[in-house]
């Protein structure tokens, strides 16, 4: 359990999770209890210290389901908010009964804007509600919260003013809110170092991320001195988001050399909860989210796979396994050969030599062209093109008089061996026919040299006419005679019968 002493010591960063209250007002999130219980044993296994379970005077059924949450959560504080209004407070607090360690987060906006065209008060009265709000919450619950809403848009004197106020009074914790996510870094830092030094108060962070700083906010509002961060999973919330807890959290791990602090995070469960909470609120998380993404982990770039593979550290800054993930290699257009042999091996497919390069070359045609590049299909391409082996083939000549020699081998090493002429194509193609005695026809072949590569590197596509059918085949080789002869065998069977055909 946690004692209030960890609310002051300046190397302890409290982390304020506020997924089921500000995280629920993302548009069309609505969380029933039972979501919302799911959510918070989530949240308490992840080790965060205050859980904010919603807003109770928003309606009994959200007072129903933070009373539920209160009831349920033993370790992590349970946190609900309300307006200074109270009606606000009273629903709140009777929310928190159940609560083993309730905390009560009181608000009111201090902006010139929100006191003048929302609250329709002055700053006078704005201070004289805040003190009241205060007073009353106090009476219920020895933690309280106090947020100055907008508070990054408030004149400065007045701010430290409702500052020194909520100080004075004695409540524990004052959250200087960006509410619309209009501060920077540099600006965050200076006020919130302003706050700090007027009050003795534990000073909370609370960003969102309409122009994409939340989590570069958060962290320089704690380099300036807070000790709480407040925070969503996946950094859902209203219109743009939260600082999502995940990035906050790991870039305070990852670089204790600029945040020499520690957070009660186990970090191990974050892309569980990241998962769980993306399927219950119906907002996904994109592919390349920090931390948590499908992406975050992977790599496509052969230059990429090669370091990673080596050392993982060359391109991960953080250990997947340290957030519950994996480094994934990810075979794609730009991956190279020793990704894909590393990533067939993963798969009981030992690749080596030739094999290595016909099945490489064959991946990287299916990449280009926009094929299906699935695992099952992929894994198919380590598998023979056919059953014969050792082909070979010799050319002379060139145009229509080249002559080609082919020889291969079938299963049981018998050697086959046939001479056919014409356009190269046709002539190996003729050479086969002679070897096999089979009725082989080549209807059309192109062939393409793919490989980037040392050496010349074919691929051959072929039609043919067999046995009274048409048939198509593909297949890599060192040489464009290779691929044509591994192209025609692959689709040939080893033993047949029929008048031998040869093309014109």
């Amino acid at each position: 359990m946690h004692t209030e002493h960890e609310f002051r010591d300046p190397h302890r960063l409290i982390v304020f999770d506020t997924t089921l209250r500000d995280g629920e007002q993302s548009p069309g999130v609505s969380l029933g209890t039972p979501a919302k219980l799911d959510i918070a044993a989530a949240l308490d296994r992840l080790g965060v210290d205050v859980i904010e379970a919603g807003f109770p005077a928003a309606s009994t059924g959200e007072a129903d389901a933070v009373a539920a949450v209160a009831a349920k959560v033993l370790r992590a504080s349970v946190c609900a908010l309300a307006r200074c209004h109270e009606a606000d407070i009273r629903t709140a607090a009777a929310a928190l009964r159940p609560a083993a360690r309730p905390r009560l987060h009181v608000f009111i906006a201090t902006s010139p804007l929100h006191m003048r065209h929302k609250l329709k008060l002055s700053a006078g009265a704005v201070m004289a509600r805040a003190r009241q709000g205060i007073k009353l919450a106090l009476e219920y619950c020895p933690d309280v919260e106090f947020s100055a809403e907008d508070a990054t848009r408030s004149e400065l004197t007045f701010l430290l003013d409702v500052v020194a106020m909520a100080d004075e009074l004695g409540v524990r914790t004052i959250n200087i809110p960006d509410t619309v996510g209009y501060s920077t870094p540099v600006d965050y830092a200076e006020l919130i170092g302003r706050v700090c030094a007027a009050t003795r108060a534990a000073v909370s962070v609370h960003c969102h991320d309409d122009l994409g700083l939340a989590a570069a906010n958060s962290l320089a509002g704690v380099s300036a001195g807070a000790r709480q961060v407040e925070c969503t999973i996946n950094g859902l919330g209203e219109r743009a988001g939260n600082a999502a807890l995940e990035e906050v959290v790991m870039a305070i791990r990852t670089r204790p050399d600029r945040y020499p602090l520690s957070t009660g995070i186990n970090t191990q469960q974050l892309c569980g909860a990241s998962a769980l909470i993306a399927r219950l609120s119906g907002i996904g998380v994109p592919p390349n989210k920090a931390v948590v993404g499908a992406n975050a982990f992977a790599h496509e770039s052969g230059i990429h796979q090669h370091g990673v593979l080596g050392r993982a550290s060359t391109y991960e800054v953080m250990r997947a396994e340290d957030v519950g993930a994996r480094t994934r290699i990810v075979l794609g257009k730009h991956s190279g050969r020793h990704a894909f042999q590393s990533w067939m091996a993963d798969r009981g497919v030992s690749l080596a030599g030739s094999e290595l390069e016909r099945a490489f070359l064959a991946f990287k045609s299916r990449a280009d062209s926009g094929a299906s590049t699935v695992e099952a299909d992929i894994v198919a391409l380590a598998q023979p093109a056919s059953s014969w082996r050792a082909v070979a083939v010799s050319e002379a000549g060139s145009g229509p008089l080249t002559t080609a020699t082919v020889s291969f081998e079938d299963s049981r090493g018998r050697t086959f061996e046939g001479v056919g002429s014409g356009e190269l194509p046709h002539a190996v193609a003729n050479a086969v026919a002679q070897a096999l005695g089979h009725a082989i026809a080549l209807v059309s072949c192109r062939t393409e040299f793919p490989s980037q590569g040392d050496g010349a590197v074919a691929l051959a596509r072929v039609e043919c006419r067999y046995d009274g059918r048409t048939v198509s085949g593909e297949a890599f080789a060192p040489s464009e005679g290779e691929a044509i002869a591994h192209a025609i065998l692959g689709v040939v069977p080893a033993s047949g019968s029929g008048r031998l055909e040869l093309a014109p």
